[in-house]
C-alpha cells in the first residue's frame, strides 16, 4: 500500500475506534482557523482528541491553534471540528498538511466547512466582517502533486465551482435572516509566515482577491479530490491596504483577538447552515 495512503487509514481507524464507544459518526468537518476555535465550545457532549494522540498525525504550532479533534453535536448533526489547523509554514509537506482533510473524510464527513482568519485587501472591508468564499487564488504549492492517489480522486480534478453554490446561497439567506452583513469574496493564500508588504497587498487586490491569509485552499483542494461540497468563510481581522501610519505593525495576537470577536456571528452562520443539511 502507498504509505501516504496507509497513513491516512491508520489514523482514520484510530479516531474511528475512539468514536465506536460513543456512537459518533460524523457527517460535517469543520476546520476552524487563527482565534476561531471557540466555536468548539458550542459543540454539545464533546469527545476531545488530541492530534498528538493519533498515529503519525502532524501537530498545530500555530497562534490559537489548540491542537484537537472536537467531535459532536451542532445544529443538530454529529460534527468533527479541527481546533486549529495544520499550516505549510509550520514547516510541514503538502501531504501532513492535509492529513487531516483526508482523515475527516476517511471517517465519514458528507460537507467540509472552513474557516480562517485573514486580511482585507478589498477597501470595502473591515476589521470584524465576514466573507463568505466564492472562490480562490492559491499561490501555495498545490497538495496533488506527486503522484496520484487513485484511491481518493482523479488526477485532474475540476474546480471550477470550488464552494458550493447552494451552501453559498443558504447562508446568504441566513445571513440576511439574523442581520448578520456578510460580504462574498474571493480569497488569496499565501505561504506566509510574514504578513505581506503593501505592494504585495497591492499586487494581490489588483489580481482579484477581497482577501488573504496562508491557509484554507490546500485543505478545499483536496475535499473536492475527494468529491466533497465546501463552504468557506474569513473572518477580517486587518484591514491589508497599501498606505500605513509610520509605526503600524501587523500583529498575531491582534489577528487572534479581532478574531474571537466575531465569532460568534460566524458560528450563528454555520450552526444553521449545517442544521439546513
Amino acid at each position: 500500500m502507498d504509505p501516504r495512503v496507509e497513513r491516512i487509514y491508520t489514523a482514520a481507524d484510530y479516531i474511528k475506534g475512539v468514536l465506536a464507544d460513543k456512537g459518533l459518526k460524523p457527517s460535517v468537518g469543520i476546520i476552524l482557523g487563527s482565534g476561531l476555535g471557540k466555536l468548539a465550545d458550542k459543540i454539545a457532549d464533546p469527545v476531545v482528541i488530541p492530534y498528538r494522540e493519533i498515529p503519525g498525525f502532524p501537530v498545530s504550532t500555530a497562534i490559537g491553534h489548540k491542537g484537537n479533534f472536537i467531535i459532536g453535536e451542532l445544529g443538530g448533526k454529529t460534527v468533527m471540528a479541527m481546533q486549529g489547523r495544520i499550516h505549510y509554514y509550520e514547516g510541514y509537506p503538502m501531504e501532513m498538511v492535509t492529513l487531516p482533510t483526508r482523515v475527516m473524510v476517511v471517517v465519514g464527513i458528507k460537507y467540509l466547512f472552513v474557516s480562517n482568519a485573514a486580511g482585507g485587501v478589498n477597501y470595502d472591508y473591515h476589521v470584524g466582517d465576514l466573507m463568505i468564499i466564492k472562490d480562490h487564488i492559491g499561490h501555495i504549492p498545490n497538495p496533488l502533486i506527486g503522484k496520484n492517489m487513485d484511491e481518493f480522486g482523479p488526477r485532474f480534478p475540476d474546480m471550477t465551482r470550488p464552494y458550493d453554490l447552494g451552501l453559498i446561497k443558504r447562508a446568504e439567506a441566513i445571513a440576511a435572516e439574523e442581520g448578520i452583513p456578510v460580504h462574498k469574496g474571493v480569497y488569496f493564500a499565501g505561504t506566509g509566515p510574514t504578513y505581506e508588504t503593501p505592494a504585495e497587498y497591492k499586487y494581490i487586490r489588483t489580481i482579484g482577491a477581497d482577501a488573504t491569509g496562508m491557509s484554507t485552499v490546500p485543505e478545499v483542494i483536496i475535499a473536492r479530490h475527494m468529491s466533497v461540497p465546501v463552504f468557506g468563510m474569513s473572518v477580517i481581522t486587518n484591514e491589508a491596504h497599501d498606505e500605513y501610519a509610520e509605526d503600524y505593525v501587523n500583529d498575531g495576537d491582534d489577528v487572534v483577538v479581532a478574531a474571537n470577536a466575531a465569532a460568534d456571528k460566524m458560528s450563528t452562520v454555520f450552526t444553521r447552515l449545517i442544521e439546513s443539511l
